[in-house]
């Protein structure tokens, strides 16, 4: 029986880890991110602002025209309000392009 708190302290050691799992797949030096298992939802305003998202970095390279410039790893693109984009492993859904800011979800593709 002396087994059972350890056993009790080892599953709770594991389920915080798994809850936290998720958080560590993004990071960001920008104004906001939030994110669930597969997918990521962030602001990045200015340019040169980044994101470490699920070990990719996300740069804002600037906007025109309504278009916003991203480089993901070594791959250019760019995306308008509503459109959606792969660059290496990631899919980008850009939800908001303003002038020096874009919103976008971006997930696992």
């Amino acid at each position: 029986m002396s087994s059972t708190p350890t056993a009790s302290r080892t599953a709770a050691t594991l389920l915080a880890g798994a809850l936290l799992l998720p958080l560590s797949a993004c990071s960001v030096t920008a104004n906001g991110i939030s994110c669930s298992t597969s997918s990521c939802t962030v602001t990045l305003s200015g340019d040169g602002a980044e994101a470490d998202l699920f070990g990719t970095t996300l740069t804002f390279v600037g906007a025109q025209d309504g278009r916003a410039s991203l480089s993901v790893g070594d791959t250019r693109v760019s995306c308008g309000e509503g459109e959606s984009v792969v660059a290496g492993p990631l899919e980008l859904e850009c939800s908001s392009v303003t002038g020096d800011s874009v919103e976008l979800r971006a997930s696992l593709g």
